[in-house]
This record gives structure tokens, sequence and C-alpha cells, in this order.
């Protein structure tokens, strides 16, 4: 599903990401951690595609993302990637409902098939009869839910999650772990995530290290 070759990345005289060779399969949880400034969120934006590697190529379904023209890599990410940020980055001045939807009508999907979509996965992940509500009138778990329902309504490739329950308290956190498990149980769902909870890690199928830029160690949990 995933394969990254040699990426490189320097901020000025920062070396960020010294060479990372990385294989994601289909259907695989895979937890990225490792100490601040190792390079985690440098990693997944340029595997995201919403930055780009000095060298080295990324491969997201056989297709090399650092060839894609800036337009191209636009479309490839509203298709192919969804992404879940710590802050869950709902628009405010949209409902729940309407979060949800955007990037399936930007992508040109049928407004019917959109709703039927939303609708399902909103019941789904449990907060469907929040869906008239802001933002503002959403909990922190109830907020991330929905963001996780943004993320994969154009039925992504893959899902990149950065940190995603760090704003959290500590029983919306274990919700939300398991919910990624459930998903990908039921929709065979792809995940990355990166993270510094122990408890999110130790459930992903498996565990790679960075350290000063390079993958310092892979475990393959049990």
């Amino acid at each position: 599903m995933l394969i990254t070759k040699s990426l490189r990345k320097k901020y000025g005289s920062l070396e960020v990401l010294r060479g990372i060779d990385l294989e994601v399969k289909q259907g695989e949880v895979v937890a990225i951690v490792g100490a601040s400034g190792a390079g985690k969120s440098t990693l997944l934006h340029i595997l995201g595609g919403l930055d780009k590697a000095d060298s080295g190529a990324v491969e997201i379904g056989g297709k090399d993302l650092t060839k894609l023209s800036t337009d191209q890599l636009a479309d490839f990410r509203n298709q192919r990637i969804g992404f879940i940020f710590q802050f869950h980055n709902l628009l405010p001045e949209f409902s729940a409902w309407e979060n949800v939807c955007l990037p399936a009508l930007i992508k040109g999907e049928k407004p019917k098939e959109t709703d039927r979509k939303a609708e399902k996965l909103l019941r789904m992940l449990g907060v469907f009869e929040r869906k008239d509500h802001k933002p503002s009138q959403l909990s922190g778990g109830e907020a991330q839910r929905v963001a996780v329902v943004r993320a994969l309504i154009n039925d992504p490739a893959i899902v990149f999650a950065d940190e995603p329950s760090g704003n959290l308290d500590s029983r919306n956190a274990e919700d939300l772990h398991r919910l990624f498990f459930e998903l990908r149980n039921e929709l065979g769902q792809t995940f990355v995530l990166v993270t510094h909870s122990l408890a999110l890690a130790s459930m992903a199928d498996r565990k790679i290290e960075i350290q000063d830029g390079k993958v310092f160690y892979q475990h393959q949990n049990q």
C-alpha cells in the first residue's frame, strides 16, 4: 500500500529526515513513535503529500507522489488519502454533516451518494445525532469522531493520523484507539498513526521508532 525509498528532508541546515525506507501493507495499522523533534510529523506530512521531500520517493498504491504536479497531488490527496489531526481541524462555520460531506462534494460525488455514505459512517461512529451541530457544540471526542468520518468519506487508500488522541482525555482516547481497529476490521482500512501514546502504539500491528531522522527499529506487535 505504501512504500518510501530514501526520503530526505532539510529545513535550512537542519536535516530532519536522513534516508527513510518504509513499507506498509494493505489493512495494516502502523504506529510511528519517537521523541519530539525526531522527524515523525515531517515524515507523516511527506507521506500524505502535504509536504515534499528533498529526495527519495513515496508510493501509495503504486503511484509515486513525488512525480505528481501540484494539482495532481491535490486531487490524489482528496481522492485517495484521509487525514486526522490532533485538533480535528473541522471548519467552525459548518455543521458536522457539512464538514463530513465537503471532501466528497469537492471530489465530484453525487449528493445522494454522499448523503448515504455520510449517514452510514456517522451512525457507525455513533455521532449521527450530532450531525447538525457546529464543532464548538461538540465534545472533544465527538469532534474527533466527526473528523474520522471526514477522513473516510472518500474511501481513501490510506489514512494518516497525527497525534489523533493527543487532545482527548483518557476515556475518549481509549475509545478512539479501539475505533481505528474496528474500522480496519470492518472496512479494511489502512492507518499510519504518529503518536506519543504508548497504549495506541502497543495496540498497533507494528511499531516503528524514528530517531534522529532515521528508522531506529521496527517491532511487530503480537
